[in-house]
C-alpha cells in the first residue's frame, strides 16, 4: 500500500471514519489505482495502533461505497472509482474528460433508419422520417461504462465513426453550430440483457441506470433523442435540491 495514513486520537471525528475518508481520498487522487491491493485489516491495525475492528469498519465502508472488494484468495483490491455526474445538460464524454479521467468510445453503429413510435414521436417528426442512429460503448480508460443510443435528424450534422470515436457527440454538435439550450430527461434503472452485460463487462441482470433524454437547440427544436444505459457499480447522478 503505497501511501502513509494518519490518525488524530484528539479528535472527535471516529476513528473508523478518519481511516477510511483517508482511503477514499487516495483512491480518488490515483494514489492506489483500480487493481491495487491494500494491507490485511491485521497489517493496518498494527502498523497504525488501532483495533480490527475499527479497521475493518473502515474498509467495510469503503467497500459499500464500491471503491474496494474483497476477493477470495486475494485480499482487498480497490475497483475502478465511481464517476458521480451532475443532472445537467452535458456530455458524458465532457464530463469524465473535466473530472480528468480517459473518456474512449468504441462505436458499434452509425446507421440511417425510419423514425418509429417514441423516436418520432421525441423528435418530432413523422414515422418513417429517416433519422440518423449513432449506438456506442462508452469506456472510462479501458473499463466500460455506458451504453449510448442516440437519434438524431439527418440534417444536424454529418456524423460520421471516426469522428464520433475521436470526440463527443456534443463537441460535434457544437463543431457543427448546434447549441443544446434545454433538454427533459428522465432516470431509471434496468436489468441487463446478456447482450448488454457482455458489452458492460457485467453478469447478465446486473442493474444498470438508465437516462432518457430529448435536447433542444436555441430554436426550441428537437435536435436529439438519447437513450443510455450506465453501469451501477461505475455511475452515479447527483443532484442538489433546495426547499420551496
Amino acid at each position: 500500500m503505497a501511501l502513509t495514513l494518519s490518525v488524530d486520537r484528539s479528535s472527535p471525528i471516529p476513528l473508523y471514519y478518519q481511516l477510511s475518508q483517508q482511503l477514499e481520498e487516495a483512491i480518488s487522487s490515483g494514489v492506489l489505482k483500480p487493481g491495487d491491493r491494500i494491507d490485511t485489516e491485521v497489517e493496518i491495525a498494527q502498523r497504525y495502533g488501532l483495533s480490527r475492528p475499527t479497521v475493518r469498519q473502515a474498509i467495510a465502508e469503503l467497500v459499500a461505497k464500491g471503491l474496494l472488494v474483497r476477493r477470495r484468495g486475494v485480499g482487498t483490491q480497490v475497483v475502478h472509482s465511481q464517476l458521480r455526474r451532475p443532472v445537467e445538460l452535458t456530455s458524458l464524454y465532457d464530463d469524465l474528460a473535466r473530472a480528468s479521467h480517459q473518456p474512449r468510445t468504441r462505436v458499434l453503429s452509425v446507421e440511417l433508419l425510419p423514425a418509429e413510435g417514441t423516436v418520432a414521436e421525441s423528435l418530432n417528426v413523422p414515422e418513417g422520417t429517416t433519422v440518423r442512429f449513432l449506438n456506442r460503448l462508452r469506456l472510462d480508460g479501458d473499463e466500460p461504462l455506458a451504453l449510448m443510443r442516440n437519434w438524431l435528424p439527418i440534417d444536424i450534422a454529418e456524423l460520421d465513426a471516426d469522428a464520433l470515436e475521436e470526440s463527443g457527440l456534443y463537441e460535434l454538435l457544437r463543431r457543427a453550430g448546434v447549441h443544446m439550450r434545454i433538454a427533459n430527461q428522465r432516470i431509471g434503472a434496468k436489468a441487463a440483457t446478456a447482450a448488454e452485460g457482455k458489452l458492460l463487462s457485467v453478469p447478465s441482470r446486473s442493474p444498470l441506470l438508465t437516462m432518457e433524454r430529448v435536447s433542444f437547440d436555441d430554436a426550441g427544436r428537437a435536435v436529439e433523442y438519447a437513450a443510455h444505459s450506465y453501469r451501477a457499480d461505475s455511475y452515479s447522478f447527483e443532484t442538489t435540491l433546495v426547499e420551496r
